[in-house]
C-alpha cells in the first residue's frame, strides 16, 4: 500500500483539541463545535469547522509541520494522534503583550467590549490583532496574544488518500 512521502498531495481529516478536550477545528461534523455558544458563529460560517477532508502538500508548511511531519509513512486509512506543544503552536502566552490604552486616545465613537476582536492600526500604519480583556471608563485593556497562546493542542488526524 502507498505510503504518504514530503511533497505529496494529501487528503485528511483531523480534529484539534485543547487540553481540557474541547474541541478547537475539524474537518468532521461534530456537535460541540460550530455552535453559537462555542465559537460565535452558525454552521458555514468561519468557525474552524471545515467539514470535509483538508487537502495539503506534505512539507509546504500548510498546517502545523508537526502534523505534516507525522503524515510521512502513512498509508491511507491511518489515524495518528500529534500532540503540538504552546511553543510550536501559536506560541507562549505573552503577560507583555497586554496592554492599556487610555479611552482619550482612542476614537470617540469606539465601545468596545469584553471579548471583542479587534484590528488596530498604530500612527505607522501598521496593524495589530488585538482581544479586549478589560473595559472601565478610563482605559480599555486589549490582548495581542493569539487566543490560543500558551495552549498545547492535541491533533487526531487521518490520511484519506494520497492525490
Amino acid at each position: 500500500m502507498a505510503q504518504a512521502k514530503k511533497g505529496d498531495k494529501v487528503r485528511i481529516n483531523f480534529t484539534g483539541k485543547l487540553e481540557d478536550g474541547s474541541i478547537i477545528e475539524t474537518t468532521l461534523e461534530a456537535e460541540d463545535c460550530c455552535t453559537d455558544d462555542d465559537c460565535g458563529a452558525e454552521c458555514g460560517d468561519d468557525c474552524g469547522c471545515e467539514h470535509g477532508p483538508m487537502e495539503l502538500t506534505i512539507g509546504e508548511e500548510e498546517f502545523f509541520p508537526m502534523v505534516e511531519d507525522a503524515l510521512i509513512g502513512m498509508a491511507p486509512g491511518e489515524t495518528k494522534t500529534v500532540k503540538i506543544p504552546a511553543a510550536e503552536a501559536f506560541g507562549e502566552y505573552d503577560a507583555e503583550a497586554v496592554f492599556e490604552v487610555e479611552r482619550h486616545l482612542l476614537p470617540e465613537d469606539m465601545n468596545p467590549e469584553v471579548g471583542d476582536e479587534l484590528i488596530l492600526t498604530g500612527e505607522d500604519e501598521e496593524e495589530l490583532e488585538v482581544t479586549v480583556v478589560e473595559v472601565n471608563e478610563k482605559a480599555i485593556t486589549f490582548d495581542a496574544n493569539h487566543p490560543l497562546a500558551g495552549e498545547d493542542l492535541t491533533y487526531e488526524i487521518e490520511l484519506v488518500e494520497i492525490l
